[in-house]
């Protein structure tokens, strides 16, 4: 797909991404390519009997729902210094403002220890300044 990632944060339902455009496609059939592979994925050990390690949402009468992540998705461009760190800002600040951790450092499926702690996390960055 060709695209450089500049920043994620990964949620139970949705995900946040900081990336370029993509020398092919969209960032939409980015997406969608990264959307498909990684519910198929999920789903695949699902069914294996990974129950215990894999833990799908699901709705208030307990079943799985159909889709696996959020359907819709909103773009921004970011053209500025200041506006990629508000972006950077706004997404690793997400998992505690959803009360899954008390801080960015304790939520693993992000790039913030990259940016606070010059570590690679469990998806390298292609950050260039």
């Amino acid at each position: 797909m060709g695209f450089r990632l500049i920043g994620y944060v990964v949620m139970p339902e949705h995900v946040h991404l900081l990336m370029s455009e993509p020398r092919k496609g969209t960032p939409s059939t980015v997406l969608q390519k990264l959307k498909l592979r990684v519910s198929l994925r999920m789903r695949k050990q699902r069914e294996v009997g990974n129950a215990e390690r894999v833990q799908l949402p699901t709705d208030d009468e307990g079943v799985v729902p159909r889709a696996f992540w959020q359907a819709r998705f909103y773009d921004f461009n970011v053209n500025t210094i200041r506006k990629r760190k508000e972006k950077l800002d706004y997404m690793h600040a997400n998992p505690v403002v959803r009360g899954l951790v008390e801080h960015p450092r304790d939520w693993p499926w992000s790039s913030w220890s990259f940016y606070m702690q010059e570590e690679v996390g469990l998806i390298p960055i292609d950050f260039e300044a």
